[in-house]
């Protein structure tokens, strides 16, 4: 990056919040979501209200109401976020496959038990069964360029039985457990509503082994590759016998089959090989589409994995591993959100000061999606003000974690967060 660039970031910034400005219903509101996004771009080491308030010179108190009581559309900040995303994707660089998106899931340890939707559960982070929380998420990826596009919780079976401790969390009567599946379908759903279409969909075996969700992926029309567990349900043909996928790739009828070998590019890190192969099946009996299971090995680790697709017969082996493969990217993507914009780091006990969180952390890696495809010399569309030279006013140092009411617009007051992220 050039001195310009690195300086054009803080109005090109400004302007990219400016798109959300009518979903605040004051200014000074609006003003706390500046200071907020800015904050979640800093370098702070712990991304919650309270350090943000202090990096801003804002009470933290009024910053705590700002993401649970003020009044402001989150989710039509979202909505609005997936439109300008939308908007951006035809100007990517294409590396053959379209947009692609991917579903995926991630977890944080959090103590106690009033953090909505916090319980002894599987957690990806710890590896193993332990006390905290999992969100859904719904990622975009268009060559080089990477986006995560919603959040929802996943809300436990206890939690949803337990409508007092519902309450006592802010938890809408209206939100009842949904298993992750019925989440993402509803995340695709909105995604579409707001111009987002995919020309494959990816997804790792917990959504992959759920028939009545590729089903309506296939009632949909959407061409997807996911990955399913080895004890995958499948049938050959109009068979009676139902077979495991393992099972299946080693009966006589896939040992016919030749392994074909590939070479697959990563963006980070060496080209990997894998060799695969498929037979075409059907989900169920009465199954109305012909589907295809595929296995691939690793030719340096001999790991194994299986997916599934109801892509045509014409699209081959390598493509089809390139969706496949292509997941490593939401993981990147929540990688970074966890680390760079603390999007793990939400403290508090209200639903709506969750979910106001995880938006927010959705806005700014747009914002850092976007314009890392614009200085690669890709055209997300112009912010005004987008590559100007310039900078913010003056910041002032922080206020004191007692600081005032917060009484002050927001907008108005010092920040030592630097505006460039």
């Amino acid at each position: 990056m050039t001195e310009q660039q690195i300086a054009g970031l803080g109005p090109a910034f400004v302007s990219y919040l400016g798109r959300f400005r009518r979903f605040f219903a004051q200014q000074r509101t609006a003003g706390h979501f500046r200071d907020f996004c800015r904050g979640l771009l800093s370098d702070l080491p712990r991304k919650s209200v309270e350090p943000i308030a202090l990096a801003a010179g804002t009470a933290v108190r009024t910053l705590q109401e700002f993401l649970t009581t003020a009044t402001w559309d989150h989710p039509g900040l979202r909505d609005e976020l997936q439109r300008r995303i939308a908007e951006a994707l035809p100007g990517f660089a294409d590396d053959g496959l379209g947009t692609v998106g991917i579903v995926d899931e991630t977890s944080a340890l959090k103590k106690g038990d009033k953090t909505p939707g916090v319980q002894r559960q599987h957690l990806g982070c710890a590896g193993k069964v332990d006390n905290g929380v999992v969100t859904v998420h719904l990622a975009a990826v268009r060559g080089r360029f990477k986006a995560l596009l919603d959040a929802d919780l996943f809300l436990p079976e206890s939690w949803a039985a337990d409508r007092r401790r519902c309450r006592e969390a802010e938890i809408p009567d209206t939100l009842r457990h949904r298993p992750k599946w019925e989440i993402a379908l509803g995340q695709l759903g909105r995604a579409a509503a707001n111009g987002l279409g995919f020309d494959w969909l990816t997804f790792d075996e917990g959504y992959g082994g759920v028939p009545a969700f590729l089903a309506l992926l296939d009632v949909a029309g959407q061409p997807y590759v996911g990955e399913v567990p080895t004890s995958f349900s499948c049938r050959r043909g109009l068979s009676r016998k139902a077979w495991r996928a393992d099972d299946l790739m080693a009966s006589a009828a896939a040992r016919r089959q030749r392994w074909q070998r590939f070479r697959l590019r990563q963006q980070t890190g060496p080209d990997q090989v894998w060799e695969a192969k498929a037979l075409p099946i059907r989900l169920t009996r009465k199954s109305p589409a012909a589907h295809r299971l595929v296995v691939a090995r690793n030719a340096a680790t001999g790991e194994v994995k299986y997916f599934v697709t109801n892509a045509p017969r014409r699209v081959g082996l390598r493509r089809l591993l390139q969706v496949a493969f292509a997941r490593w990217q939401v993981e990147h993507c929540i990688r970074v959100a966890k680390t760079e914009v603390g999007l793990t780091h939400f403290e508090g006990r209200s639903y709506v000061g969750l979910m106001r969180h995880l938006v927010l952390c959705l806005a700014a890696l747009g914002f850092v999606a976007l314009h890392t495809e614009r200085l690669r010399g890709g055209k997300p569309g112009a912010d005004a003000g987008a590559g100007v030279p310039g900078a913010e006013r003056p910041l002032r140092g922080p206020a004191a974690a007692s600081a005032g009411d917060g009484s002050g617009a927001a907008h108005g007051r010092g920040h030592r967060v630097s505006p460039s992220p």
